[in-house]
């Protein structure tokens, strides 16, 4: 008979495992239903094998693929700039706030947490950014309206900061000859690698999910990301198959297309979240009680 605590142990692996299986369906669905015939889809629905293969959807993308090339290249250049960015910034603020020796600290904190709850509504925010900071149609439009810097990931990494990182190891930096700068950028952010990680995680996720501003800020093609590109093709397949004067649009994919889209758009990050997982629930346990 296996002792208590195996048995416990097998117990929470078969649940983890369940609860695994459960996480990895719908992405199995999705590849599924990306490659299954459009008719087959509409006949029986969506199935975890596809009946009849098909690459239509994949194909029907292809016929765009400079274009989509193009949105990739805008997308992860938007990203990368973005994630940068907001990290930087975010980590700026965040380190004077987790000071309690900072003036005004409590202040510019509540400015923080105000911010999350409210903003200046979509028509105001939309006048500012096109007639006084002219970033309609810019590659700016897709990196500064409402992304380059949350509340959330402030208040999360000034706790960090406030909660892990020794006072002492500041202290003693101050009596060897050390200024703010310094102490910020050779004692404090090597220390900080989970919480940086998380935070750029998510940045990264924001900027390449977003399509929002794109579709707010960007009417030239040129600079359209991948999420809005993607978007386009998609809107202008549902036209086309709504049209009754083009007789081939009732081949068009569009159902399996929809998942072809979202395959697209996911696989980056699929591959990019392994490299980041275990700085990623270091960081999400910040604050956590310690027993």
């Amino acid at each position: 008979m296996p002792s208590s605590g195996k048995l416990y142990q097998w117990s929470i692996n078969i649940v983890m495992l369940v609860f695994s299986i459960f996480c990895i369906l719908p992405f199995w669905l999705l590849i599924s239903a990306s490659l299954t015939d459009d008719i087959e889809i509409i006949r029986h629905g969506y199935a975890f094998v596809p009946k009849s293969f098909s690459f239509s959807a994949y194909e029907y993308l292809w016929t765009n693929s400079s274009n989509i090339l193009r949105a990739y290249g805008i997308t992860i250049l938007v990203t990368a700039i973005g994630t940068i960015a907001g990290l930087s910034l975010t980590a700026l603020l965040a380190y004077p706030l987790s000071r309690t020796e900072m003036p005004f600290r409590n202040i510019l904190a509540f400015y923080v947490f105000f911010s999350m709850l409210f903003n200046g509504g979509l028509v105001p925010t939309y006048l500012l950014y096109t007639n006084f900071f002219n970033l309609k149609n810019t590659i700016l439009a897709l990196i500064i309206p409402g992304l380059l810097m949350n509340g959330f990931f402030v208040i999360l990494m000034r706790t960090f900061f406030a909660t892990s990182i020794p006072k002492p190891i500041i202290e003693s930096a101050y009596i060897d000859g050390a200024n703010e700068w310094k102490i910020f950028t050779k004692v404090v952010l090597p220390l900080s690698t989970p919480v940086l990680a998380t935070v750029g995680l998510l940045y990264t996720i924001q900027y390449w999910n977003d399509w929002f501003n794109g579709l707010i800020y960007l009417t030239d093609s040129r600079y359209f990301s991948l999420q809005n590109m993607l978007n386009r093709m998609l809107l202008d397949a549902q036209f086309l198959q709504s049209s009754m004067e083009v007789v081939v649009t009732s081949q068009l994919p569009l159902a399996s297309m929809r998942m072809a889209i979202a395959a697209i758009g996911i696989v980056p990050l699929l591959i990019v979240f392994p490299f980041f997982q275990k700085y990623f629930v270091k960081g999400l346990t910040v604050g956590a009680v310690k027993g």
